[in-house]
């Protein structure tokens, strides 16, 4: 019988237990009670490093995350003396407009590590969050770093301007492209001059590449001088082709990041998790405000003309 209490699915988590961890990322997602608790427990323990991959649908992004988990296990960890010898991996699904569950797609093409006991796969819904990330997505990674996962891959639902979220809870992202994605403007619209830092050019064996590359290079430039400038990387991830020289790519940015840069980006990334809490628990307040007879008494006050927005508002939060 598996408890219901975070505290010991925590420990049966740490000693290798997937149905803990299933259930405490469960906590996480729902929200409530079991979500604080969760929580609670799981920040007290370092965060996995976190490999972002994002791009547009079709680009290659699960086939290339499941090419990625061969090569890290294979690998055994960055730098020989922090070893991982489980890798999790988040998959961002869309959400239904009905339900609100993930379409769960991405495990279909991670079959080759669906019954590895060193790999753990999870997806989870957007539900409609603007970033393509839900809000529950930077505790689930808590709870991996809790149950000693080291290394952690979290691929999201397309890329555009409101789908770049991924940035904010991985050290390293990737964007993943194809040939033919289109020109450098399209590129900078998309915002992935401020998201990637390394570019894949995935079924590399197409024609275009050239012309995608040279793009690529085009937009980077465009962006000025900075302290790294993002790796771009070709792979053809039905076969593996590139891979290990995307993983050398990965390896590069970490050791950039331990320069100094790591906890600068970190404590970002941190400061980006309190603001959306801080925002969901301001909604709430104002749900709470918007109902009752104070609220209806200055909808009242609005509608004869005796007051204005701005003053209704501040009379609310005043008397709340």
């Amino acid at each position: 019988m598996i408890p219901r209490d975070a505290g010991e699915l925590v420990d049966l988590a740490r000693d290798g237990s997937r149905t803990a961890l299933a259930r405490l990322l469960t906590y996480v997602e729902s929200g409530g009670p079991a979500q604080r608790a969760t929580a609670a427990l799981a920040y007290q323990s370092p965060s996995p490093y976190v490999v972002g991959l994002t791009g547009p649908p079709g680009a290659g992004k699960s086939t290339l995350t499941d090419q990625l988990i061969s090569v890290a296990l294979a690998e055994g960890s960055f730098d020989g003396v922090e070893p991982f010898d489980q890798v999790g991996i988040l998959c961002i699904d869309p959400s239904s407009p009905f339900t609100g569950g993930a379409i769960l797609g991405d495990r279909i093409r991670m079959q080759g590590h669906a019954t590895n006991e060193h790999v753990f796969i999870r997806s989870m819904a957007t539900r409609g969050h603007l970033g393509g990330l839900s809000l529950a997505v930077p505790d689930a990674l808590r709870v991996l770093g809790a149950a000693h996962f080291r290394l952690a891959f979290v691929e999201t639902v397309g890329v555009g301007q409101m789908e770049v979220d991924i940035a904010s809870s991985a050290d390293t992202t990737i964007v993943v492209t194809n040939p033919g994605w289109g020109d450098a403007m399209q590129a900078n619209k998309a915002g992935l001059l401020e998201v990637a830092d390394i570019f894949v050019i995935n079924k590399a064996d197409r024609s275009g590449v050239r012309e995608t590359r040279r793009d690529l290079e085009q937009m980077l430039d465009l962006g000025g001088e900075h302290e790294w400038r993002p790796m771009i990387v070709e792979t053809v991830a039905t076969n593996g082709t590139g891979t290990e020289e995307l993983w050398e790519a990965i390896v590069s940015h970490r050791r950039f990041l331990e320069g100094g840069r790591r906890e600068v980006d970190r404590r970002a990334r941190t400061r980006a998790e309190l603001d959306k809490v801080l925002a969901v628990m301001m909604r709430s307040r104002v749900g709470a405000l918007a109902q009752g007879a104070a609220y209806e008494a200055q909808i009242d006050a609005l509608v004869a003309g005796t007051t204005d927005p701005y003053r209704a508002a501040e009379t609310l939060l005043s008397e709340s």
